[in-house]
């Protein structure tokens, strides 16, 4: 296959479908926006003129929204010019409660820091969109980062061996729902005061081992 194929020229303009994980301002007028999509993995693209009152990119440009969205590679950094931005979803319901807009940013912040740029993960991609999809049809109990964090662990192939951790059965089986049932089941799942709390510090100690830190905003879940 030829080399143009695999790694197109720098000045070549993609297209490509991404839900924004983090805004932030370049300058006056201009936005930094990072983007998570299935193809071309992590992308940072600037929209310049975006914080303008008549731009083009009015309304287009917050977290979680999916859009699909074209831009201009730079030959000289990773960050690439954004053209376009046609509106998929905007996750309304996400705005009716703090704790929905708190989880999913922690969500995306973990997404950033155990992930590469410009590196194809569409299975992430899929549990993120996921995840946002179903925060809302529940209260923002802490159940769901755990399952978060589990779910992206096993995705990014470092589950905890069950078989090598002091967690209490009843915990054991916790942690292999939360990993193998859908979010909607999730919901439903039952579990004592002490099996969560086990389950907080075990994660909690697990993700710090193996990440060196957590991201802001993991709170008291």
């Amino acid at each position: 296959m030829p080399s143009s194929i695999l790694h197109p020229p720098s000045s070549l303009a993609q297209s490509a479908n991404g839900i924004i994980l983090r805004t932030r301002p370049l300058t006056e007028t201009s936005l930094i926006v990072h983007w998570l999509t299935p193809e071309l993995g992590r992308i940072a693209t600037v929209a310049k003129g975006a914080r303008r009152p008549k731009s083009s990119f009015r309304g287009k440009l917050d977290l979680f929204y999916e859009a699909d969205f074209s831009f201009q590679r730079s030959r000289r950094s990773e960050l690439h010019a954004l053209r376009e931005v046609s509106l998929r979803d905007t996750h309304p319901a996400l705005r009716t409660d703090y704790g929905y807009v708190q989880q999913a940013s922690y969500a995306a912040a973990l997404i950033e820091q155990t992930t590469e740029t410009d590196t194809p993960i569409p299975e992430i991609h899929e549990l993120f969109q996921s995840f946002l999809a179903a925060l809302p049809h529940q209260p923002p109990q802490p159940r769901n980062v755990y399952a978060w964090e589990l779910k992206l662990l096993e995705e990014l192939g470092q589950h905890p061996n069950l078989e090598q951790t002091e967690l209490t059965p009843g915990t054991k089986q916790l942690v292999n729902n939360l990993v193998t049932r859908d979010w909607p089941a999730i919901a439903a799942l039952k579990a004592t005061a002490a099996q969560a709390r086990e389950l907080r510090q075990f994660l909690h100690g697990f993700l710090i081992f193996h990440l060196g830190k957590i991201p802001a905003g993991r709170g008291e879940n």
